[in-house]
Order: C-alpha cells, then structure tokens, then sequence
C-alpha cells in the first residue's frame, strides 16, 4: 500500500507590514520561515463513507474547515470525489490553532499537495497557488514548500528566500487571537503603511539580521492591535521574543546556548 501522510508543517513571520488596502483585504509585505520542529501529520486513510470526511480534532464546524474549502475546489477534477469515496482525510494536530502558525492553512495546503499526487491532477506548483490563494492569504506560501519565503500581495506572491535554516522555538498562550477583530482594530487606530524603499531594504535582508534590528513592535505591524485586544498577551513578550501574524504565538530564535 503506498504511504499516504505527510507532515503539514507551521510557519512563522519574521516580520509582518502592510503595504496598501485592495478592497477588503490588506496587502503584506513579510518573510514567512517554516518552523521545522512544529507540525501536523495528515494522512489518507481507507474507509468505507463513501463521502468526504475529515478526522480530527478540530474548533471549528466541518464547512469552516480550511481542508474541506479546499476539497470543494478540487472535487470537480477527474477522480477526486471517487477517491474520497475510499479514503478519509486523518489530520492529527500539534499546532495551536487561532494562534498565528498558520496551522489551518499548512493542513490545507498539504491537503492539496497530496491530492495533486495521488488522484493524479498533474497540477503545477503555480496552478495550485491558483487554487491555494482562495482558501486564505497563507495557503499558498505552504503550496510551495519553501523553508523561507517573502510573502507580499494579498499571500498570493511568494519568492523563495535563500538563507540558513533557523532554530525557532515557538510559545503560544491560551488565548484565541480574533484576526478580523485585529485588522478592525488595526485600521480604526493604528493604522500606517509601510514605504516601497523600507519594503524592498527587509525583503533582501537574513531573517536573522531583521530579528537582531527590530523589536516585537517594530517587527509586526499586527502585534499593538492585538495586545490593545488582548492585554494579558504582555505576559508574554519575553526578551527577544517576537509575534508571528495576527497571533496569539509568540517566537525566538533558539541559538543552542
């Protein structure tokens, strides 16, 4: 029986800007890093349905579920809804979600990635973008795969970034970070863009010499929305500590000492 499951990895921003509004959605301009030590598995996994089901444990209705949005763009393919009549889809989760890790995201991608290969789509990387942009502004940076990536647009450009692997540690607290409520909150009172100079100066830069210029306030335009939201996120910002997307994770760059 061929294997079914892969890891479906978490990422984190390095630094997160917004760079312009397109109707109702922000563009960004960020460096997104996969987080190697952090990630869930999904699997194919034969059953006997004889409908599309996902396994897991999940805060969210089945509708909401990023891999069932993706199924619903796929199922018209050759092949797909009949190998789904076969197979579940087990997810089991590692990444918090509703934490800025892009875990629903990463699910859906990997999702893609793997129907792309065993229902034998034959879809390009770039096709599934396509595809992957739709379901969420994160989706497709997880399509391509890449370890370090800018990330600019509405999520659909990304640009490999080649740099050494870093060692990140990730904290999340138990607090659910609402991401409309933060971008609401973001254009009423803390609104700003960043300049197409400043953009272009952090998008050839290591994330390393980023994390070592700026501090969790200027590293994330996200980061004083969401502690005017959510106060008791301060308990958390350590030193060196840095927040990833909308939140509520935190992260640091473990250098083994």
């Amino acid at each position: 029986m061929i294997e079914m499951s892969e890891k479906s990895y978490a990422k984190v921003n390095i630094f997160l800007k917004i760079a312009d509004k397109r109707e109702n959605y922000h563009e960004l301009v960020s460096r997104f890093v996969r987080v190697h030590n952090l990630y869930d598995t999904v699997s194919y996994i034969q059953s006997s349905r004889k409908a599309f089901d996902i396994i897991g444990d999940f805060g969210c209705k089945l509708e909401s579920n990023t891999v069932y949005k993706a199924y619903k763009l796929i199922e018209h393919f050759d092949g797909v809804e009949e190998f789904f009549k076969n197979y579940s889809v087990k997810i089991d989760k590692n990444i918090p979600e509703f934490a800025g890790l892009g875990g629903g995201s990463s699910n859906a991608a990997t999702f893609l990635i793997m129907s792309n290969k065993h229902c034998n789509l034959n879809l390009s990387k770039d096709e599934l973008c396509k595809i992957a942009v739709q379901i969420g502004a994160d989706v497709p940076f997880f399509v391509y795969e890449y370890d370090s990536a800018n990330v600019t647009g509405i999520g659909e450009v990304v640009e490999k970034f080649d740099e050494e692997l870093l060692n990140i540690d990730t904290i999340t607290p138990s607090i659910k970070c609402n991401t409309g409520e933060i971008f609401k909150i973001f254009r009423e009172k803390f609104y700003k863009q960043i300049s197409k100079e400043e953009a272009n100066r952090l998008l050839n830069m290591k994330s390393i010499d980023i994390l070592n210029e700026f501090d969790i306030k200027k590293a994330n335009d996200l980061y004083e929305p969401s502690l005017s939201l959510y106060p008791q996120l301060s308990d958390y910002a350590k030193e060196n500590c840095y927040f990833s997307g909308s939140g509520s994770s935190f992260f640091k760059v473990n250098n083994g000492k």
